[in-house]
Formats: C-alpha cells, structure tokens, sequence
C-alpha cells in the first residue's frame, strides 16, 4: 500500500511539473505580447502548479513514513 501511494505521489509530482513548466511558457509569451489578461491567467497558473507541487510532496513525504 505504501508503495502504490508513492508512486502515485510521483506522477502527481511529474504531473505537477509539467503544468508548471506549461505555465512559465505561457508567462513568457503573456509578457512578450503584452497581454495584460494572459498574463494574469499566467500569473495564476503559475500559483496553482507551485501548490500542486508543494502537495505532491508533502503527500510523498507522508507515504515515506
């Protein structure tokens, strides 16, 4: 059981990762063009996917023990 949450804490924190890659892209490009409303839905990709990860491993951390 302890095994199948750490795997599942993984691809949650894979997962995690590259949403927050995703959302750096597309914070890049928001600044680029100058899209005020881009940049905002960016900026809060951006919190969501740092959140993500914070969860992932606090839940990796608690299967650990």
């Amino acid at each position: 059981m302890a095994d199948e949450n750490k795997i599942r804490g993984a691809i949650r924190l894979a997962s995690s990762v590259a949403s927050t890659t995703n959302a750096v892209r597309t914070f890049k490009t928001a600044r680029e063009e100058k899209d005020q409303l881009a940049l905002v839905n960016a900026i809060a990709s951006v919190v969501v996917a740092i959140t993500a990860i914070l969860l992932a491993v606090r839940n990796l951390r608690k299967a650990a023990k």
